[in-house]
């Protein structure tokens, strides 16, 4: 009866760690930027690790052009750029943190966070 306990005390320990550790990896994707562009650079996109939109810039002869079918295509394909590049750098921070260990469920879970 003891030794559980003693079990128990170690995995609720584990678990504390594990939660400070996805606290602080939380805030460094936040402050990690991924950019996209599309149209040779005439829309750029920048998120963060966690999806978060921070920026949006669109070159002012596309504005000034007035073809908004073509500025939404380029602002969508910009954007699943940056977005694409903002999950792989969430994922190599999962595979960072797991410090190289098989986590059980770890591929499948990437896998879904690649996929968005």
């Amino acid at each position: 009866m003891l030794g559980s306990l003693g079990n128990l005390a170690a995995l609720v320990k584990q678990a504390q760690q594990i939660g400070g550790r996805l606290d602080d990896l939380n805030q460094q994707l936040k402050s990690r930027r991924a950019t996209g562009s599309s149209g040779g650079g005439l829309v750029e996109i920048e998120v963060n690790a966690v999806g978060e939109m921070l920026a949006c810039k669109i070159d002012p002869t596309l504005i000034a052009e007035g073809d908004q079918e073509m500025l939404e295509d380029l602002i969508r394909g910009a954007a699943n750029q940056a977005l694409a590049k903002g999950r792989e750098l969430h994922a190599e921070a999962m595979r960072t943190l797991a410090g190289g260990l098989q986590l059980p469920g770890m591929d499948e879970a990437l896998k879904k966070l690649m996929s968005g």
